[in-house]
């Protein structure tokens, strides 16, 4: 059916409101969903390919140089360090200039840094590209969520989430198989030079089908520009008015708003929930291999756990995600953290490798896609002046521990301490986080204003109904968010918290 969102201040939409089209709007978020999966894919190829071929570059100095353990820890942080600085830096721009600009521009970074990196001979050359690769990867990975959350239906965002974020192991997945297949004939090198192919057809195809978000349009003051966007795109305005509406949102914006009173402890909670999922997800990307040929397995078999890693990243992350709209994304991303914990103690012992191999599947869905949660559950948490230096936030401050994962590998791995040990002190880190998330506080007037404005799309809305759509009810504005005060919480569609 076609539903109208109210102009501002409650006017009817003859007044200039725009017309809702859930068709239109499905078509617009499954452009926007391909898109920064596609992008996330490159990204999650780059950032795991570097594991792939680290035993090449360990056992032959003629590539880069010589290389020995702790120096190939060190290299593999370098690129999550510019993700980091990449991640942060999109949050003082991505409140500012949209989301559009920043992800066409993290594209063609990214890609020309994978093109010079496979040129390069010497250890710091490839260190200093891999760090400058990582500052446009880390852009791409602190907007696309900021980005899915303004795109995505509501009651489905943690699907669509899941699903752009699981470009991210499905990249590690590309890159495994990749490394068993290409990396003889092609060599590392070549590898390389596929994480580059993006300028060519991914960056045109974004250019023309990738919108401007009309919520951060409107967030921005510029409403004739939004409901043009919304009209166009079929995305509604409906609940981004209503969080205006009962001044729920911060009255700064980016920063200032993401450590505001309001968002401040759960931003500081948030990031560490990140961080122990990256710390997870990096350290076992980098040195997954590597510790189960310490167990006696080949390489072709070691990079097979990498590959199986990914897979329960991407598959499980889907499959938690639905439970997340249902169930609220706090208590997954808990339930998904012990369940990493139990699977890698479980590890240590001397199972049969089908076993293992469904141990480790199990983890890949308890690190990596517990944090494909993370990512769904910050951006859903912020109002749209904080989204994209929440996520930022939350994606930088995790890259900490995903640049510390790397290097407690590659610490272990010299000081010859066994596999045994490095599984018990990843599954440590994700009882830690399960803790973390227990503590985040909901948001109960957003909660609020996202059950209002799911109400009227209560209906089924498989096209344009014969019945005239109603208008929606005008909200009666409210000054600040603390004066915003419900006489009943509305049960609401996805909980922002617990």
């Amino acid at each position: 059916m076609t539903l109208h969102s109210p102009a501002p201040g409650g006017l009817s939409p003859a007044a200039g409101g725009t017309t809702h089209d859930p068709r239109k709007e499905r078509r617009t978020a499954n452009w926007v969903a391909a898109i920064v999966c596609m992008a996330l894919v490159f990204d999650g190829f780059d950032l795991t390919i570097y594991g792939t071929v680290l035993s090449t570059l360990l056992d032959d100095p003629s590539h880069i140089g010589v290389v020995d353990e702790a120096a190939a820890g060190a290299l593999g942080s370098l690129a999550l360090i510019g993700v980091l600085i990449g991640s942060l830096t999109c949050g003082f721009l991505g409140d500012h200039f949209g989301r559009r600009r920043l992800i066409l521009g993290g594209i063609a970074w990214f890609s020309l840094g994978m093109f010079i990196t496979a040129l390069t001979t010497t250890v710091p050359a490839f260190g200093a590209m891999r760090l400058l690769t990582g500052l446009g990867l880390g852009v791409i990975l602190a907007t696309a969520g900021a980005t899915m959350a303004e795109f995505a239906p509501a009651g489905r965002r943690n699907f669509y989430n899941a699903v752009v974020y699981s470009g991210i192991p499905a990249g590690g997945v590309v890159a495994a198989l990749l490394g068993i297949l290409l990396l003889e004939p092609l060599g590392w090198r070549g590898l390389f030079m596929l994480g580059a192919t993006p300028i060519l057809f991914l960056l045109p195809l974004a250019w023309f089908k990738l919108p401007e978000s009309p919520r951060w349009l409107l967030s921005r003051g510029r409403t004739e520009q939004a409901h043009a966007a919304s009209a166009k795109t079929g995305i509604p305005l409906l609940e981004e008015e209503i969080v205006q509406q009962k001044g729920a949102a911060p009255a700064r914006r980016g920063f200032a708003a993401v450590f505001s009173r309001q968002f401040l402890v759960a931003t500081i909670l948030l990031g560490f929930m990140s961080f122990s999922g990256l710390l997870l997800t990096y350290g076992l990307n980098t040195w997954l291999p590597r510790i189960m040929e310490g167990y006696g397995f080949g390489t072709n078999y070691s990079l097979a756990f990498l590959l199986i890693l990914n897979c329960g990243a991407v598959l499980g992350g889907i499959i938690a995600s639905k439970a997340a709209d249902r169930l609220g994304a706090q208590r997954i991303v808990a339930t998904t953290f012990v369940l990493a914990a139990i699977t890698l103690a479980l590890m240590t012992f001397s199972f049969p490798a089908p076993v293992l191999f469904l141990f480790i599947a199990v983890a890949g869905v308890g690190t990596l896609g517990t944090q494909v949660l993370i990512y769904g559950f910050s951006s859903n948490y912020y109002t749209t002046n904080a989204r994209a230096a929440g996520v930022s936030w939350v994606a930088g401050f995790g890259r900490i521990g995903g640049v510390l994962g790397p290097l407690v590998g590659g610490w272990l791995v010299a000081l010859g301490i066994g596999g045994g040990s490095a599984f018990y002190i990843f599954g440590g880190v994700a009882l830690f986080g399960a803790l973390v998330t227990l503590g985040v506080p909901r948001q109960r007037v957003l909660e609020q204003a996202a059950s209002t404005a799911d109400a009227p799309a209560a209906t089924p809305d498989d096209g344009p109904s014969s019945r005239p759509a109603q208008p929606a009810q005008a909200v009666e504005p409210v000054q600040t968010a603390q004066s915003a005060q419900p006489a009943q919480p509305i049960q609401p569609a996805q909980a922002v918290g617990r």
